[in-house]
């Protein structure tokens, strides 16, 4: 089932850096798919796209259309707000509140009204437990965010993105600054999510993106170059330029 249409997707910023050209793109529900190639392809600029972060930049022309379920979130007249509760988004850098664990969790929940203490409870667990971030931090979640470790922050804030309970996470190198065993824990993370969530990442590596995909897109120079179930794609790429970068020649 296809959860994101792309048709014909064209970006270009007023500083004259045409940053998508003619994009063609499925994203398929309950699955992860990867966007990777060079920097300066497209990849976060994408991203953008799917949660109108693009209306806060500087952009002289955007046509084509993206297809959420059966809406357009494209066309001017579409609640930016809803589309964000449905559309997730966690950054390379975790950014975290200077507030509790906790409130980091409660605190856009109560802006919205929910008060009751057993229901901002039952929140705080469930997004934990899905950002596998809960047996870590369950015996101090009062204790200030930002004692914690990079990891546990970068999972924070994809829980943090859970609270609302999106339809869509989408990822823009999250692992990027983590060790190992970290990044280890956010990918076996995202194999469990992808169950109840679609999730779009732009890894941090070529092998990050072969490890965790479930479909693959090689972007170039603002070009959708080939896409595909991951494992072939990464085995048996039919572009010469998808190859040559998976083998590392370039990039």
């Amino acid at each position: 089932m296809i959860k994101i249409h792309v048709e014909h997707l064209n970006l270009q910023y007023s500083d004259g850096k045409e940053s998508l050209r003619d994009i063609n793109l499925d994203i398929h529900s309950n699955q992860i798919t990867v966007i990777f190639g060079p920097a300066g392809g497209g990849k976060s600029s994408l991203l953008r796209v799917f949660n109108r972060l693009n209306d806060l930049a500087d952009v002289k022309l955007m046509s084509g259309k993206v297809i959420l379920d059966d809406m357009d979130i494209l066309d001017p007249k579409i609640d930016v707000i809803a589309l964000r509760r449905k559309v997730g988004m966690v950054f390379a850098r975790p950014v975290v509140l200077p507030m509790s664990i906790k409130s980091n969790l409660t605190y856009g929940l109560e802006l919205t009204g929910v008060k009751r203490e057993s229901d901002l409870a039952e929140v705080v667990e469930r997004s934990l437990k899905q950002a596998a971030l809960w047996d870590e931090v369950k015996d101090r979640l009062n204790q200030p965010a930002v004692s914690l470790s990079g990891g546990q922050q970068q999972r924070l804030c994809l829980a943090r993105s859970l609270v609302l309970q999106p339809e869509v996470i989408l990822l823009d190198e999250p692992t990027s600054g983590l060790d190992p065993i970290s990044t280890g824990k956010v990918e076996a993370t995202l194999q469990e999510l992808k169950e109840r969530y679609t999730i779009v990442l732009v890894p941090h590596s070529v092998q990050q993106a072969a490890r965790v995909s479930d479909y693959a897109a090689f972007f170039l120079q603002g070009e959708l170059i080939e896409q595909g179930v991951g494992k072939q794609l990464f085995i048996t790429p039919k572009d010469k330029r998808t190859e040559d970068y998976i083998m590392g020649r370039f990039g």
